[in-house]
């Protein structure tokens, strides 16, 4: 069925057992391709029916889809003239893992970040309005991502409006690590009744005195019947309230329901529309059904053994959730802090171990820093774990609530730098730039994984104000020899030299490092410094201005934006001087997915580049 489909029309002309014998094509195309290139397999495979569905009854030019996050939409990008690209995936030139304006029509908002399709829909659905456009704007949401603040501020405005948009609600019960707070709490709210309790008891006697094989089977129906009260009676109190019609919830791979229901909505109704459509993440591919948060986001499989085909080495994520896992046992006062990435932040094991001290606040990092600050100013020492491209969303808070108040908070950056094929909405080139503004912080950048144990303890026992630590995504080097101690505002010298000075920043050392050789093997005489700077802030102003009467040239190499990061700070500090200094970094633009060594050398910092144009500058 797949080949037949050239444009999203050629789905409308589809009938139902045509549409189910497509769901299954599609899955398999998603398998196939991911298998190769990696990807976000469970929420796709999850989401292909209502994909489907929804391209049977709306034309996505007019009937404009905004898909949260993107991690759904693999299916979409399927059916919307991207199948002959779709082996592209993921991949230097090809096709995004999520979706973006500048590279489909058919996409009608760019995402990557959890919680906006319903604010982007509300403002496409009042555009058209304003505009006496035909057609409705339909966020798809999951149910990890509704849970976000933001989200809640669309709902309330949009059911204030009254503007004619659908939110359909993709609820798998299972965000990226479990769906907590307060909404979950609401939805059971039914079940610690007393008329519900009194009732259910009265049954429960009743059956013991039959049968055990009948029994059993009531039981069984019981449960069953009871988690469909939850589902159905509990959520239209929310979404009515907030002045949405609710419908559902539905069966998300009952393709010819949905059709009745999206058809019905067509039809007869205007206004907001909440719709609740039920569905299994990783449906129809059994190792995604039973390991969804494995299959939620990985590399490439083997599709027979649902097996990753490389082997995971120590990454700097495991070896920050090794080492908090020591610091807590010998500091009582320590707490670990997430945004819905227990697994990805490496906190799966301090979870276990210290229930009692964890916190897994959803996908709220604006709340995860307050709280933090909430803790600390009660003598609690909390590590808020966010990946640096997430933490953006929190600048106010760490600036207002944290900083201000020179609260002893631990900021744990994971996936700083370039994070390759998951493309610029994931990149975590900003933070030294956008944390470098604020007084009174520490940022610490490790090279290796000696060096990030080390911070870790030297920011367990600082209690003067904030730290940052930010490490990138992926293996940590493990040198042989000891480091030197972790010491506030101290460098780390490598190599003694003269003349010239390359300073490697973080991740960047790997690259510098083989720049020293290269330059030592291709022009000899120059013995470079090779500096480790540790800090962005406190700088080393003691050691770089004796660094002053050695060196004439000064490189720096790093992975974030060259505005405002390590390079533009050493730059100011040398302005009136007679050092020149030459930046190697993230230029002024958004890069694109790809695998690191093809965004490095596109942008003109891999080694080779870099090393060439040292030459030339020192020639």
């Amino acid at each position: 069925m797949l080949e037949k489909i050239k444009t999203p029309k050629d789905v409308q002309k589809l009938s139902i057992a045509q549409l189910q014998e497509l769901a299954k094509d599609v899955r398999k195309r998603i398998l196939q391709v991911t298998a190769k290139t990696g990807g976000h397999v469970a929420p796709s495979l999850g989401a292909t029916d209502i994909s489907i569905a929804l391209l049977k009854m709306f034309d996505p030019l007019e009937d404009r889809i905004v898909w949260d996050v993107g991690h759904q939409s693999y299916a979409y990008k399927i059916l919307t003239e991207r199948n002959d690209k779709f082996d592209t995936l993921r991949q230097f030139k090809g096709l995004s893992g999520f979706n973006n304006i500048f590279e489909s029509k058919y996409d009608a908002f760019g995402v990557g970040h959890a919680c906006t399709s319903i604010s982007a829909a509300l403002g496409i659905a009042v555009a058209k309005d304003m505009n006496n456009e035909k057609g409705r704007a339909i966020a798809v949401i999951g149910d990890g991502a509704l849970a976000g603040g933001m989200a809640f501020e669309a709902l309330n405005q949009a059911g204030h409006l009254q503007k004619d948009m659908i939110v359909i609600l993709n609820d798998n019960n299972f965000s990226i690590s479990k769906s907590v707070g307060a909404l979950q709490s609401y939805l059971t709210n039914m079940l610690i009744s007393k008329p519900y309790n009194a009732t259910k008891n009265l049954i429960y006697d009743f059956v013991q005195r039959l049968p055990h094989r009948i029994r059993r089977r009531v039981i069984l129906s019981a449960r069953t019947l009871e988690e469909n009260m939850i589902n159905s009676l509990a959520p239209n109190i929310i979404f009515e309230d907030l002045g949405f019609k609710y419908l559902g919830p539905i069966d998300g791979h009952d393709i010819p329901r949905m059709i009745r229901i999206f058809h019905k909505i067509k039809s007869n109704l205007t206004g907001p529309i909440f719709v609740h459509i039920v569905t299994q993440k990783g449906k129809g591919y059994e190792y995604a059904e039973d390991d969804a948060a494995k299959f939620h986001g990985l590399g490439p499989y083997e599709i027979k053994t649902g097996k990753c085909k490389k082997k995971k080495a120590e990454s700097y994520s495991k070896i920050f959730g090794n080492t908090l896992c020591k610091l807590a046992e010998k500091n009582k006062n320590i707490v670990a802090i997430t945004a819905a990435m227990t697994d990805g932040t490496g906190l799966t094991d301090f979870a276990q171990k210290f229930p009692d001290k964890f916190f897994d606040v959803g996908i709220a990092e604006q709340h995860a820093v307050t709280f933090a600050g909430g803790l600390a100013v009660q003598g609690l020492k909390p590590f808020v774990a966010i990946y640096s491209t997430f933490l953006q969303r929190a600048l106010d808070q760490v600036i207002h609530d944290i900083a201000l108040q020179k609260l002893p908070v631990v900021f744990c950056l994971d996936r700083a730098g370039l994070v390759g094929d998951d493309g610029a909405t994931h990149h975590g080139v900003f933070d030294l730039s956008y944390l470098n503004l604020i007084p009174g912080i520490l940022i610490l950048i490790p090279i290796n994984a000696k060096e990030l144990s080390s911070m870790l303890e030297f920011a367990a026992n600082y209690n003067d104000g904030p730290v940052v630590i930010r490490y990138p995504r992926g293996n940590a080097l493990t040198p042989e020899k000891e480091i030197d101690p972790i010491e506030i505002g101290k460098s780390s010298v490598i190599h003694k030299g003269k003349d010239v000075a390359i300073i490697g920043v973080g991740k960047a050392m790997e690259d510098a490092e083989q720049i020293f050789n290269d330059l030592k093997n291709k022009l000899p005489g120059v013995e470079p410094y090779l500096i480790n700077p540790r800090f962005l802030k406190p700088l080393d102003t003691k050691f770089f201005k004796e660094l002053e009467k050695q060196v004439h040239t000064v490189i720096t190499i790093e992975d974030n934006a060259l505005i405002g990061g390590f390079g533009s700070t050493i730059k100011s500090f040398y302005s009136n001087s007679n050092i020149n200094v030459h930046s190697f970094g993230i230029p002024d633009k958004f890069i694109e997915h790809g695998t690191i060594d093809q965004l490095k050398d596109m942008i003109g910092i891999s080694t080779d580049k870099i090393t060439k144009k040292i030459i030339s500058i020192l020639k």
